[in-house]
């Protein structure tokens, strides 16, 4: 019996790389990791002597800003599995970059679905939205379940929900087996310094390297997040595609712990020996237009469908992204301060 194929759209990024150390410990899937020619290998780092040797994983090269790239992409990795995970996933440079973002969100995902309309079409396939999609939602709404109004509040967050009902789209219309999924704010080591919870630990590390003064630039401290780590998100994704996927199914997924901006930064604080040196200040540049200030999930259709349940607890995730950035200052990288 053949082995079963994974396909990874943004196997280079935070998600996709623990998704790949995921699959590589609990499967036997061979997968099939898309990038682009340019995109940095830091996170799949540790899995390069695997990949050299072509021994169950495989690199792929394409762009989903590119039909051709993307169906030939397709077309080798003929994938039982797929996990479509990139994306320009920073909503701050969606204001600046609106355009480029709906390009590569919302018409690439079309690309990936049409490629394996095209060459697959009984893939099991996860479209990943985002919570995004929810935006600014009124208090009396919370916890935000699958059925809450759409009110996008970025660019991007209007690319995610092109994205979300593309892939929706494509299971109605066809028959396909695509599922797409509203991930609230998950985090942990080899998260992108753009994001808040990740330039705080960035920052801290570089205050105790003695890199830059004590004091944390940071952007709105009040926005309320409920924390997921990333290694429960990527077993979530897992359990989508292998319990019982239905077709056309949307899901919200996230962790256990709510607490605002400001909380979670004193507490990445309170794990420094820096700590009663630190100040915050506010940087403007940080700041978006707008914020999605309300992001707390009810996760009980996918909990109930599943099974599935955060496991890592808030303490362990805000640790282990310290670590992470602590071990990256201590290599000798240089960091722009961002």
């Amino acid at each position: 019996m053949a082995k079963k194929r994974a396909f990874i759209t943004g196997i280079t990024g935070m998600v996709g790389s623990h998704l790949t150390d995921f699959l590589i410990e609990n499967t036997d899937w061979d997968i099939y990791g898309l990038i682009r020619w340019r995109s940095p290998l830091d996170n799949i780092a540790h899995h390069l002597p695997r990949i050299n040797k072509k021994d169950r994983i495989h690199l792929v090269y394409g762009d989903l800003r590119d039909s051709d790239s993307i169906n030939e992409a397709v077309r080798i990795c003929m994938p039982d599995y797929v996990f479509h995970l990139a994306a320009q996933s920073y909503p701050k440079t969606s204001f600046t970059a609106p355009l480029d973002t709906y390009e590569t969100n919302i018409q690439g995902t079309s690309r990936v679905l049409e490629a394996l309309k095209q060459y697959k079409q009984d893939a099991i396939v996860h479209v990943c939205a985002s919570s995004e999609v929810f935006g600014r939602v009124p208090k009396e709404k919370l916890p935000i379940d699958e059925e809450c109004t759409f009110h996008p509040a970025s660019p991007y967050a209007i690319s995610k929900v092109g994205t979300d009902l593309v892939g929706r789209y494509y299971a109605e219309a066809f028959n396909m087996t695509v599922m797409t999924t509203r991930m609230f704010t998950h985090t942990g080591p080899r998260r992108g310094d753009v994001f808040a919870e990740s330039t705080f630990a960035k920052q801290i590390a570089m205050i105790e390297a003695g890199l830059i003064p004590p004091v944390i630039k940071t952007g709105n401290l009040q926005s309320l997040r409920t924390f997921a780590d990333v290694r429960d998100a990527v077993r979530a994704y897992y359990m989508l595609v292998t319990v019982n996927p239905k077709g056309g199914e949307y899901y919200n997924i996230g962790g256990q712990y709510t607490c605002m901006i400001e909380d979670m930064l004193k507490y990445q604080i309170s794990l420094s020996p820096m700590k009663d040196k630190i100040t915050v200040e506010t940087d403007p540049d940080r700041l978006r237009p707008i914020d999605a200030d309300l992001q707390v999930p009810n996760t009980a259709k996918f909990e109930k469908h599943t099974g599935w349940k955060a496991e890592i607890s808030f303490e362990k995730t805000m640790q282990d992204l310290l670590d992470y950035w602590r071990e990256r200052v201590a290599s000798g990288t240089q960091f722009l301060t961002r």
